[in-house]
């Protein structure tokens, strides 16, 4: 029992002491809990201001600018936001979603963008292109190389001198009409972005990579495209002229390729405006230089001479029936003539015809007058002569002889008598040839 007894005191005071040395580790172990707890509070209390800083940053970010040459679209996801005018941002602040949600495109509008086009100019080494020292003479090749050597195709000649009215088989040209020109041509296109929409969605801009500036990006994704489309205007206008025009029209030509191209531009809605077109230069092929130059001259003189052939018609026409004479030739060589449009046109001509035909009228005036005296004449002798018909005829005769001898400068009278029955007279007549001319001196000195 003493043992028992003396073993359960044993364990009983071991227990007592174990539960005195776990007192100060539940106090400490209390103390780090807390202080963990104000730790991770202060933390998320951190996090929370960082978080809403982030946040408010982010939404800064979204307040973007746009330039007073520029115009923008605000995107999300990808799409165009915005309703009818509210598509389209102006120049100021306006804020998106920023990146990745949203951003904003920025398109130059007002710049004028200029693109050389040199595809029809003839090959240049790097001193042509640069014009470093001394040119040499340049050889020209026999032949042009279409590989190397741009150039476009003008009218046939044919083709033009049909236009000129020439006959068939005159223009000196294939009976196809197949001898077209070649010249070189060098143009310059100036372009802005006219709707930003259209051109956004419809014209593929690659996306610039860091460090590179948008708008050159642009442009340059947009060169091939208009390029491709001029070239194909310039073609399709300039076989539509002869190589004369060709040389001689700076502002005609220029207008027809604008027009072309912007057809097409508006086609495919790009959103592109081609603002102007200018051809900087065009020449001849070097290979066909001088005989060019002789063809040249002969063309203006042959538009010479037919300017002035063309300015004698005018005038002669003009002369002859005044402004009229044209329209009134036309008239008069219709198979079926228009008699009321005949006299309108008689009734304002002028001119040397004008004055024939005041002196016709005139004319046919003083018959008439002639002929309605000579029948009152005849109607107030009529009487009498139905009495002594031979005495009147013998009195008309009379009168006639009279009007008639008072003109003769020389005058004869032969009577003939019962006893002349077989004789000839001979008169020679005007026997003194200064008579006439005494006689006209007699006149005079009246």
């Amino acid at each position: 029992m003493a043992h028992k007894h003396g073993h359960h005191h044993g364990h009983h005071h071991h227990h007592v002491g174990h539960t005195e040395h776990e007192a100060p580790d539940l106090e400490q172990l209390g103390t780090a809990e807390k202080s963990l707890s104000e730790a991770l509070r202060i933390s998320f209390a951190i996090l929370k201001v960082i978080m809403i800083v982030l946040v408010v940053a982010f939404l800064v970010s979204g307040f973007k600018t746009v330039g007073s040459n520029e115009q923008a679209l605000r995107l999300l996801f990808g799409r165009i936001q915005g309703v009818g005018e509210e598509r389209v941002l102006d120049s100021d602040w306006h804020w998106v979603f920023p990146y990745p949600l949203g951003e904003i495109v920025r398109i130059p509008v007002k710049r004028q963008i200029k693109l050389p086009i040199d595809s029809f100019w003839y090959w240049e080494d790097r001193n042509d292109i640069l014009g470093e020292g001394p040119k040499p003479r340049r050889r020209v090749p026999e032949k042009l190389n279409p590989l190397r050597e741009g150039y476009c195709l003008t009218r046939s000649q044919m083709r033009q001198a049909e236009d000129l009215g020439a006959a068939p088989g005159l223009t000196g040209g294939n009976p196809d009409g197949s001898d077209y020109n070649i010249v070189h041509c060098r143009w310059e296109i100036n372009y802005q972005i006219d709707n930003i929409e259209q051109f956004f969605s419809n014209v593929l801009v690659k996306n610039a990579r860091p460090g590179q500036i948008y708008e050159e990006v642009m442009i340059e994704s947009m060169t091939p495209l208009l390029r491709s489309i001029v070239e194909s205007a310039v073609t399709t206008a300039m076989v539509q002229y002869s190589i004369d025009e060709a040389l001689q029209s700076r502002d005609r030509i220029p207008r027809h390729v604008r027009r072309l191209a912007q057809q097409q531009l508006d086609d495919i809605e790009s959103g592109i405006k081609v603002t102007s077109v200018q051809l900087v230069n065009v020449e001849w092929p070097k290979q066909v230089d001088e005989a060019f130059k002789e063809s040249v001259e002969a063309s203006q003189r042959s538009q010479q001479m037919t300017s002035v052939a063309r300015t004698y018609a005018e005038q002669t026409l003009a002369s002859a029936g005044g402004q009229v004479a044209e329209p009134l030739y036309q008239a008069l060589m219709a198979e079926d003539p228009n008699e009321e449009e005949l006299e309108a046109l008689w009734s304002q001509v002028a001119g040397q015809a004008q004055d024939t035909i005041a002196q016709a009228k005139a004319y046919r005036t003083k018959v008439v007058e002639a002929a309605k005296a000579n029948a009152t004449y005849l109607n107030s002798i009529l009487p009498e002569f139905r009495k002594r018909p031979e005495l009147v005829t013998h009195r008309i005769y009379l009168d006639a002889l009279e009007q008639v001898l008072q003109n003769a400068e020389e005058k004869f009278v032969v009577q003939p008598s019962n006893d002349s029955k077989g004789q000839e007279i001979r008169v020679l007549v005007n026997s003194d040839p200064e008579m006439p001319k005494r006689g006209q001196q007699t006149k005079t000195s009246k």
